[in-house]
């Protein structure tokens, strides 16, 4: 295998600058066993990438998984491969953009199976727009704010009565590595929508701590997935999508507050510290 082979698709260059820029922790088998065998773990966004992944490989570990998302036959496709591989899987249909919808889920979760103890709030939506382009679209930032805000707010608020009560449970949320970075032309619908249920998990995180609830903040860099395939990163090094399960796994293992790339602390601190010169530049990138 040459210097131009590649895995899965990707050349080994890419594969290189991708190990080095977004190193993965990938839990050890026991440890994921230990954390989820026999627990109730809600994966929403899970017919698809980074939701489906993770989904598999948790089963896998013994946990009861609970699939969320719209897609229904690509749902039932994910639980007919866990239970055909000795796992545990519900399928759950709902519209997280239907807040009375997703309220009837959390309360119809706890009826069916008494308690959740882990959510992995993954369903998201993107969009990459530059202003000038969504005047005549304000329907851009609401749906961006359902799915990637209220929504899960919406299925919390279900859901934390029962955890703080039990005094058990994680929440893992699947946010966005542009938080950690100076803001990006054209993200502007996505990266207010992410923001904003990030500084409202963090907020709640210091309330419910008490009860021994926990939080971690997947600040997640660039997963090459459905989703993101309609953005031209060309040849931008990314993860995969299993790639990134294993994050997710190993967030459910630790349960670290956060889980970032390396080097934004870095680049949040200097973009902090030289928010004008850091504005100029990404104004003169977007102009070029």
């Amino acid at each position: 295998m040459n210097d131009t082979s590649s895995a899965n698709g990707r050349p080994l260059a890419e594969r290189l600058a991708t190990r080095l820029l977004y190193p993965t922790s990938r839990p050890r088998n026991d440890a994921l066993r230990q954390a989820v065998s026999g627990r109730v773990v809600l994966v929403t966004g899970a017919s698809h990438g980074i939701g489906k992944e993770a989904a598999l490989k948790l089963a896998a570990a013994g946990a009861t998984v609970l699939l969320v998302a719209r897609s229904l036959e690509e749902m039932e496709a994910v639980a007919a491969e866990i239970t055909a591989s000795g796992g545990i899987a519900h399928v759950h249909r709902v519209d997280l953009t239907d807040m009375d919808a997703t309220d009837r889920l959390g309360r119809e979760l706890l009826d069916e199976y008494g308690h959740v103890d882990v959510v992995i709030n993954n369903a998201g939506r993107s969009i990459r727009r530059s202003i000038d382009q969504s005047y005549d679209r304000f329907h851009d930032f609401t749906r961006t704010i359902d799915i990637n805000y209220l929504g899960p707010v919406r299925l919390l608020l279900a859901l934390l009565p029962s955890m703080r009560e039990r005094r058990e449970g994680h929440i893992v949320n699947i946010s966005t590595w542009g938080l950690r970075m100076p803001p990006a032309p054209r993200w502007a619908a996505y990266g207010a929508s992410k923001a904003a249920f990030d500084t409202w998990l963090r907020t709640v995180a210091t309330e419910i701590a008490a009860d021994n609830v926990t939080t971690t903040s997947v600040y997640m860099p660039l997963v090459h997935t459905r989703m993101s395939a309609p953005t031209d990163f060309g040849s931008m090094p990314g993860l995969t999508a299993e790639e990134a399960a294993d994050v997710v796994c190993h967030a459910v293992v630790a349960r670290p507050v956060e889980i970032s790339p390396w080097w934004s602390g870095p680049l949040q601190a200097w973009s902090d510290l030289t928010r004008g010169p850091a504005q100029r530049l990404m104004s003169r990138t977007f102009r070029r």
